[in-house]
């Protein structure tokens, strides 16, 4: 992958890399340089994925959140939806 460095300094990491990694806007990085190369590392993990779980009740499957994820509000939906191919 490869990404280019703006006129302020940033960089967008490729949707590719934040999606794999489960990177959100917002996330803070400790940054370092290591052997001449730029290392990002998420201050936090990113929160477990959410698992497919079968209700007892009524059979269906549906996807649960670990207990300490983070709320999603609408706006960041759409704001990941926005970027999904």
């Amino acid at each position: 992958m490869t990404t280019t460095l703006s006129t302020k300094g940033q960089i967008v990491l490729p949707a590719s890399a934040r999606r794999r990694l489960g990177l959100r806007p917002g996330m803070s990085f400790r940054c370092s340089v290591q052997n001449g190369n730029i290392v990002l590392a998420p201050e936090k993990p990113a929160p477990a994925a959410p698992k497919l779980v079968k209700s007892p009740k009524t059979g269906l499957v549906y996807a649960a959140a670990a207990k300490d994820a983070p709320v999603v509000t609408s706006e960041q939906v759409r704001a990941a939806l926005a970027d999904f191919p």
